[in-house]
């Protein structure tokens, strides 16, 4: 099973993710004795929930009524909930929410110079972003979310200037920027604040991979939570819970166009790249501008390597540019390397065979091609013999074994 948490149309707030969980049937009770035993300490809060229209999306809005706070420090906070204990909340749950606020205090840490200890929030400070916070985490153990992988889509930050106790500062806020810096953002699509830091931290930590579109799935269920702001465009927050039928990973798409490179320089570059973990290379052929013949490289990397292989490439290359796709969300067959024996005239010979499977089903099977060389090479015959021969091996093999 696998969830996707999707703020790429309005952004994200506490109460769009504790109302889009409510929708998918997060235990309403249990969530408001959890905001009555941890947000009460800070003054007193109310939770009211209401299904909206947004233009033309039935969603849950949750308002929360409570009473501005002043500003408390990190430590304060801190103490405060660990004093109170977990009560009804389950223990991981209870750690998520130490750690949303512990994302938040680093980044406020960060972008303002000073220490950890010395770092007041002035958002969270009010019991309704403790009771966002607390909230959402219960409701996520609730829907038992936390067993299944998380998928992140880009984050809608909003724009303009909002007024602050530093004077008018640019939407996002810097500590905003921090937290989603390693994360896929997109500006607007209006003049308001869409993501806050405290909500920024409550994303990443219920994150576990971020894509630019969403995976495929089967059997989904969508949970959306109304925003309070009235906007031109649905000002939901979804999340949808599914299966996914496909593993999947994670990868970088590199590309450059390479117009004044020799065919030595390119033809060393496929080892080179592999050599620095790539993961693919391959050269298109294409017409640039005075229609002067080029190719295109594209690479595939991991997300880690993109950085160092991108720079492998302007050193081997010279070219001026290479570009990055950071998040490119990829399905994949689960492989297996199943080793055999295969005989050529009274000779036994030993091939892996690499096989793409679909749970217990075999998609796609190919010998190793390295193995197959060396004993064409060996045997005087074409590869493509080996090949074959390896592939019926295989076949036989497996019908043996399901005989069994």
């Amino acid at each position: 099973m696998v969830v996707i948490i999707d703020p790429q149309n309005a952004g994200i707030s506490g109460n769009m993710v504790l109302g889009a969980l409510i929708d998918l049937g997060a235990d309403i009770e249990g969530i408001e004795s959890v905001i009555e035993h941890f947000a009460n300490h800070f003054g007193p809060v109310k939770m009211n929930l209401e299904k909206k229209d947004k233009k033309g999306l039935a969603a849950t809005q949750v308002n929360i009524e409570a009473l501005d706070q002043d500003p408390v420090r990190y430590t304060e906070l801190v103490k405060i909930i660990k004093d109170l204990g977990p009560g009804k909340m389950p223990s991981r749950a209870f750690d998520l929410s130490l750690n949303v606020f512990r994302t938040l205090a680093q980044a406020e840490a960060r972008v303002h110079g000073i220490d950890l200890e010395d770092v007041h929030f002035h958002e969270v400070g009010a019991a309704d972003a403790v009771a966002d916070v607390m909230g959402s985490a219960y409701a996520f153990y609730d829907l038992k979310l936390h067993s299944h992988k998380v998928y992140g889509l880009p984050v809608a930050l909003g724009g303009g200037v909002k007024e602050t106790k530093h004077g008018l500062l640019s939407i996002p806020a810097p500590a905003t920027m921090e937290i989603l810096k390693n994360v896929p953002t997109i500006g607007g699509p209006v003049a308001e604040e869409l993501t806050t830091p405290t909500v920024a931290a409550l994303y990443v930590n219920l994150v576990d991979e971020y894509c630019q579109f969403q995976p495929f799935l089967t059997q989904k269920s969508s949970g959306y939570g109304a925003g309070k702001m009235g906007l031109d465009f649905p000002n939901v927050l979804r999340i949808i819970r599914g299966a996914s039928t496909l593993p999947t990973d994670q990868v970088a798409l590199l590309e450059t166009n390479l117009d004044n490179v020799s065919g030595e320089i390119l033809g060393n570059l496929f080892n080179k790249l592999m050599e620095q973990g790539a993961l693919d290379v391959s050269m298109i052929p294409v017409l640039m501008k005075k229609n002067r013949p080029a190719q295109l490289l594209r690479v595939i990397v991991r997300h880690q390597d993109y950085e160092r292989i991108s720079e492998a490439i302007i050193r081997e290359t010279g070219t001026l540019g290479v570009r990055v796709m950071p998040f490119i969300h990829r399905n994949i067959l689960e492989r297996e390397i199943i080793p055999i024996e295969i005989e050529i005239s009274g000779t036994k010979a030993k091939i892996r065979i690499k096989v793409g499977k679909i749970g217990d089903e075999i998609i796609n099977t190919a010998p190793e091609y390295e193995d197959a060389r060396q004993i064409a090479d060996k045997m005087e015959i074409p590869i493509k013999e080996v090949m074959r021969m390896a592939d019926e091996a295989f076949w036989h093999q497996i019908s043996l074994g399901n005989s069994n």
